[in-house]
């Protein structure tokens, strides 16, 4: 079971990371096309979303591979969980349902990070 946590922990830090530098660095404009939920949003509010999902991204991994504060990476799990409920509610206001299944499985791979991490596994 730990392996498998170390596996979702890797695959989830490399979405949210990715996304996060990508929501962090790109102007909003050529986020749109892809992401048409910022229309909705400000520049501001985008660049603080990539910047979570970035940090998010890098706590599942850094605190457990280098032995430092460990009891982050649930935390940054837990942390991720919640922001794709928060996107999810974006998703439903603007009827977005496949926007609301990609929120759905990452959300349940983070609150298994967190339940495996917090729960039997922990460091």
């Amino acid at each position: 079971m730990n392996v498998f946590l170390w596996i979702v922990q890797i695959v989830l830090a490399a979405a949210f990371v990715l996304a996060g530098v990508m929501k962090a660095t790109q102007p909003k404009e050529k986020l749109t096309p892809n992401l048409p939920w910022v229309e909705d949003f400000s520049v501001g509010t985008v660049r603080l979303i990539g910047v979570a999902e970035l940090l998010g991204g890098l706590g599942l991994i850094l605190p457990a591979a280098t032995g430092i504060a460990p009891v982050l990476t649930p935390i940054a799990a837990t942390c991720l969980a919640v922001v794709m409920v928060l996107a999810a509610i974006t998703h439903i206001r603007r009827k977005e349902p496949s926007g609301v299944a990609v929120n759905a499985v990452l959300f349940l791979l983070s609150a298994f990070v967190a339940w495996g991490r917090f729960g039997t596994w922990s460091f």
